[in-house]
């Protein structure tokens, strides 16, 4: 057994390599044993992924189903509609730029990036702290990370933040309602007010992602506040309750406990802080007698999720532990 696996109650490895999901075994092999495996790209072939690409229409978006027209417009619902299957994609597929689809996607993106840098729409006429990172780091695993988009992204994020390191909502800094979001005038953030942690951690997704803003010091202050957020209630009325900390999914969306453990091991942030060693005992005290863990999972009708759950948290105790 490796350190890491030693540290769980049980160890989940055997359990994660008698699945019939292809892909949950192949990132088993390659990330939690380091064993040879084949080219990432005999993952893009299967049924599953093929059959969303099926469904990429010829702009690179895919079509989100519903939404209301006085919230946002087909095209940016279809923006939202579009990160969720990249997610997918990219973080359980293994999908790269060097795939027709993602350049698709990509270029579809770009088209909302303003000349501040951020991706605008889904929030309507409004800066997007959240999703615009998280499309970025997406974007970074692909092989966007030297894309002038990808660079002006970063710009602005680092131009948008917080007096205190972290980063918010803009209208929420400015005690505004979510009526404001189509509203003519750009809200712009009222830096001295304190930062989201559920802002914060989706930005820091993407600077853990990129192999030189992780180690800035932009990506060290904020992972630093993050932790200090630890199953507390976030400063502002988005996701506000403690509880959202324990509401998990994969891929990652909003800032939950294991994303950001996720985000901290690779800007450089230890066990040794008594706070990651917490989150991490509280993460081993749910593992369950099958080698998973007893989470709130969202997000998703996988059948296989709680399976993705559990491969998350053992990359955590590997980079954590080695």
């Amino acid at each position: 057994m490796n350190p890491w696996q030693r540290e769980l109650k049980l160890d989940p490895v055997p359990n994660l390599l008698s699945l019939e999901n292809k892909a949950i075994t192949y990132f088993a092999k390659r990330d939690l044993l380091d064993e040879r495996v084949e080219s990432i790209e005999t993952l893009w072939k299967l049924r599953d992924a093929e059959k969303i690409l099926r469904k990429q229409q010829s702009d690179g978006s895919w079509e989100y189903p519903g939404g209301k027209g006085h919230i946002r417009s087909q095209e940016n619902y279809n923006q939202i509609e579009t990160y969720r299957n990249l997610r997918d994609l990219v973080e359980k597929y293994g999908f790269t730029k060097k795939h027709e689809a993602i350049e698709s996607a990509a270029e579809f993106f770009f088209r909302f990036q303003t000349g501040e840098g951020d991706f605008r729409g889904i929030y309507g006429t409004q800066y997007t702290p959240t999703y615009t990172p998280a499309i970025m780091e997406l974007l970074i695993k692909a092989g966007y990370e030297n894309d002038p988009h990808i660079l002006k992204g970063f710009e602005w994020l680092l131009s948008i933040k917080q007096d205190d390191g972290g980063w918010a909502i803009p209208l929420r800094t400015a005690g505004k309602k979510l009526d404001a979001l189509n509203s003519p005038e750009l809200i712009h953030p009222v830096k001295s007010k304190p930062f989201s942690h559920l802002v914060t951690g989706m930005v820091l997704r993407a600077f853990a992602t990129h192999p030189k803003y992780r180690k800035s010091e932009s990506a060290e202050k904020a992972g630093e506040l993050l932790i200090s957020r630890f199953f507390k209630s976030d400063k502002y009325s988005d996701r506000r309750s403690k509880d959202f900390w324990e509401k998990v999914s994969y891929p990652f969306w909003f800032t939950d406990i294991i994303s950001s453990l996720d985000s901290l091991s690779f800007i450089g942030l230890t066990r040794d802080n008594s706070q990651i060693a917490e989150a991490l005992k509280w993460l081993k005290n749910r593992q369950t007698e099958d080698g998973l863990f007893n989470l709130k999972i969202v997000r998703g009708a996988d059948k296989d999720l709680p399976y993705w759950i559990c491969l998350a948290v053992c990359r955590l105790f590997n980079r954590y532990y080695e």
